[in-house]
């Protein structure tokens, strides 16, 4: 036996030493492990296909079907519902933060670009329709806004001005703080804020009862009202950005800028109080409930139909475990109201620039 045997025996054996654990490894999957991870691999596959079906339906200008985004939502809450299984099973697999402040047992930082792409395409899904009205001072006009009603609905200056700070918030919820879009997943709801033909409406119709009063508080603005409501005579009042942001307030917000005095109490940070008047967006009923309690954080919702809107809105929507959840308390959905996190921290940080007058 020569040294040159000797030599690649001992190579040899430390290759399969190298190699044996690996292999080892594989062979120890459960078969829980095998089908959280083939069912991650599938959704993974379908979320790319699903984007590159878009990206070319776009860039050929084919016509898109009915609510084009939805297909698009469906693959991601796929994605990061089967990432989340695949982590339950193999907690080795929960990697490194991310820079969309998704949990990391939720989302493989490695799929970033595939996200970047997703909120690429429904940019150009959304796009506002070509006589949209847009505004040179968007963000300055939801403060405004939602400052002037909280003082016409009897606020003080501090908490009148939470009242602006909240609302900033839940314009980035909506759209990312993007004025006048269209919805890749609705055919009802549409403009800055989002709002439904008959919200709008009833926003509009709760607006005329206070407008004297805003006259009386702040004059330019009331002004300023006139103006952009002679501009949007005769359109659709949800693409003019002013009085959408206006009468989406005025429809579901207005009433509950008068909690905010308590609300600051329950809820010192900032962050809870916009996930708050989110949910008012969401699940208004509920939530006005749960301000009626006197126990806000502790209140229980566990009714069906609200726990699927809920999961519609990106909470309690990834991973088997969340998804079987029959009833949560308001300190629960707060918590998991994480996917909201980085659209607040990016109002919070608006608000900073501009801070009401």
């Amino acid at each position: 036996m020569g040294p040159r045997y000797l030599v690649a025996a001992t190579l040899t054996a430390v290759a399969l030493l190298m190699t044996a654990p690996a292999a080892g490894q594989q062979r120890a999957l459960t078969p829980r492990q095998s089908e959280a991870l083939a069912a991650y691999d599938r959704a993974l596959a379908d979320f790319k296909s699903v984007l590159a079906e878009r990206r070319r339906q776009i860039e050929a200008k084919q016509p898109l079907p009915n609510l084009p985004g939805q297909a698009l939502y469906l693959a991601r809450v796929a994605v990061i519902s089967t990432y989340k299984d695949l982590t339950d099973a193999m907690p080795s697999r929960i990697g490194r933060p991310n820079k969309f402040e998704i949990p990391p047992a939720y989302f493989d930082a490695d799929i970033e670009p595939l996200i970047d792409e997703y909120s690429n395409l429904f940019d150009v899904m959304e796009a506002p329709p070509a006589d949209a009205q847009n505004s040179a001072t968007p963000f300055r006009d939801v403060v405004d806004l939602a400052t002037v009603i909280a003082r016409a609905k009897g606020l003080a200056p501090e908490h009148a001005a939470a009242a602006g700070r909240i609302s900033l918030g839940l314009f980035f919820a909506e759209t990312n703080g993007k004025q006048n879009v269209r919805n890749g997943r609705s055919n009802t709801y549409m403009g800055s804020f989002q709002t439904g033909p008959s919200e709008d409406r009833n926003g509009h119709r709760k607006w005329e009862t206070i407008k004297n009063e805003v006259a009386a508080i702040d004059p330019s603005l009331s002004a300023r009202d006139d103006k952009e409501e002679a501009r949007a005579r005769g359109t659709d009042h949800r693409f003019n950005h002013w009085t959408n942001v206006r009468d989406a307030l005025m429809n579901a917000h207005a009433d509950v800028f008068r909690e905010i005095p308590a609300i600051v109490k329950t809820l010192p940070d900032p962050i809870d109080q916009m996930k708050l008047f989110e949910l008012i967006q969401i699940v208004p009923t509920p939530t006005r409930a749960a301000l009626k309690s006197g126990d806000l954080l502790n209140y229980r919702v566990s009714s069906p139909t609200i726990m699927k809107h809920l999961r519609n809105n990106s909470i309690f929507a990834f991973g088997q475990a969340d998804r079987a959840r029959t009833s949560a308390s308001f300190r629960e959905i707060l918590a998991a109201m994480w996917l909201f996190n980085r659209k607040f921290d990016k109002a919070m940080a608006k608000y900073a620039e501009i801070k009401p007058r």
